[in-house]
C-alpha cells in the first residue's frame, strides 16, 4: 500500500481551479512508489483556451470622434497644421488684395445761377460762398507760427467744436442776417486786417469774430435789430465777453463801420469766381460758346462780297443820281 501523501491532491487540484496557471515548484508534485522509483503525477487537464495565446491587448488609447476620420499620423498631421497656418486664410487674402479703383466720382451738373444784384441771392447760397473763402483763410493762417505776443481778445484756449459753416447757418438763421449784413461782415475781416495787424482769421478767431461781426452790422446796418443777450445766446459767449468784443472790434476800425455799395459788389463778384459750383448771370453763356462750322464763315463771306459790291454802285436802285437828290 503506497503511502499516504496529504499534498499531492492538493497540489494536484490547485491548477485545475486555477486554470492554466501551472505550480511554481513541480519537483514537489513527484510521489515514490515501493520499489523506490520516482513516478511523475498525471498529466493536467488544462482547458482549450489556454493552448492558444490570448489575443494582444488595444494598449493605444481611443482616439476622439474628430481624429478617427482623419487617416494621416500624427507627424503628418503636424505638419498639415502648419501649413495650414502658413497659408493665409480667404479673409486675409481678400483683405490683403489691393482694393478695387475708386469710382469716378459723376460729372457734376451745371452751376447754379446767381443774381447778379447780392439783394436777391439767396441767404442759403451767400453762407456757402462766405464759408467756402472762410475755410481757404484758415487753412491759410493756421500754418503760419503764431508768437505769444500776438493774441487777441477774438482768440479761443481751443477750437470750437461747431464748424464754421454750421456756425454761419446758425447766424443767419437765428439773428436774421441778410444778403447784405453777411456781405459787410466779410468787408470788416478786410478791414479789421488791415487796421489791426496782430489779428488774422484762423481756428482760434473765426467764430467770436463772426458773432461780433454779425451784431455790429445788425446793429449799425439794419433797421431791426436784437439785443445783446440774444446775440450771446445764438452765438455761445458771455453778455459780457459780446460787449467787450463790440467794443474792441468799433475801436480797431476806428467806428467805420458801413461799407461802400460797390465795394459789396466787387466782394460779391468775388466770392462767386472762387467758389465752384456757382456762376453770375451773363457769364454761363460765355463757358457754353461754340465755335461757328466752316460754311457760316463762307456764308458771311459772301455777304460782305455782295455789299461790297452794292456800294460800288454810283446809282441808287431807285434810279435817281446822288447829284439829282
Amino acid at each position: 500500500m503506497e503511502p499516504f501523501d496529504p499534498t499531492v491532491p492538493l497540489r494536484a487540484a490547485s491548477p485545475s481551479q486555477a486554470g492554466p496557471r501551472r505550480s511554481q515548484h513541480p519537483a514537489n508534485t513527484i510521489t515514490t512508489t515501493e520499489a523506490g522509483a520516482a513516478v511523475a503525477p498525471p498529466a493536467l487537464s488544462c482547458p482549450d483556451t489556454t493552448t492558444e495565446p490570448p489575443p494582444e491587448p488595444n494598449i493605444s488609447p481611443e482616439k476622439p470622434d474628430g481624429l478617427r476620420t482623419n487617416p494621416l499620423s500624427p507627424g503628418k498631421r503636424r505638419k498639415s497644421h502648419d501649413l495650414a497656418a502658413t497659408q493665409p486664410s480667404d479673409s486675409v487674402v481678400a483683405a490683403s488684395q489691393p482694393s478695387s479703383p475708386k469710382r469716378a466720382k459723376p460729372n457734376q451738373g451745371p452751376p447754379k445761377v446767381l443774381p447778379l444784384r447780392y439783394e436777391l441771392c439767396d441767404v442759403e447760397d451767400m453762407v456757402i460762398l462766405i464759408a467756402n473763402m472762410l475755410s481757404e483763410l484758415i487753412e491759410t493762417n493756421d500754418s503760419i507760427a503764431m508768437k505769444s505776443g500776438q493774441l487777441t481778445r477774438f482768440h479761443s484756449r481751443t477750437a470750437p467744436g461747431i464748424s464754421v459753416i454750421d456756425y454761419l447757418h446758425r447766424l443767419a438763421k437765428h439773428a436774421t442776417l441778410t444778403p447784405p449784413l453777411l456781405l459787410s461782415m466779410v468787408y470788416y475781416i478786410d478791414r479789421l486786417c488791415a487796421l489791426y495787424p496782430d489779428f488774422t482769421i484762423n481756428t482760434l478767431t473765426v467764430h467770436r469774430f463772426l458773432i461780433t461781426a454779425a451784431t455790429v452790422a445788425g446793429k449799425g446796418l439794419s433797421d431791426s435789430f436784437w439785443n445783446n443777450s440774444f446775440y450771446a445766446r445764438v452765438g455761445g459767449v458771455k453778455v459780457a465777453e459780446l460787449k467787450l468784443l463790440e467794443l474792441e472790434f468799433l475801436y480797431r476800425v476806428d467806428w467805420r463801420i458801413v461799407p461802400n455799395p460797390e465795394v459789396l459788389v466787387a466782394y460779391f463778384k468775388g466770392l462767386v469766381e472762387r467758389c465752384d459750383g456757382y456762376v453770375l448771370e451773363g457769364d454761363e453763356d460765355e463757358d457754353g460758346l461754340v465755335a461757328a462750322p466752316a460754311g457760316d464763315e463762307n456764308d458771311s463771306d459772301e455777304m460782305c462780297d455782295d455789299e461790297e459790291e452794292g456800294n460800288d454802285d454810283s446809282s441808287p436802285k431807285d434810279g435817281t443820281s446822288v447829284e439829282e437828290a
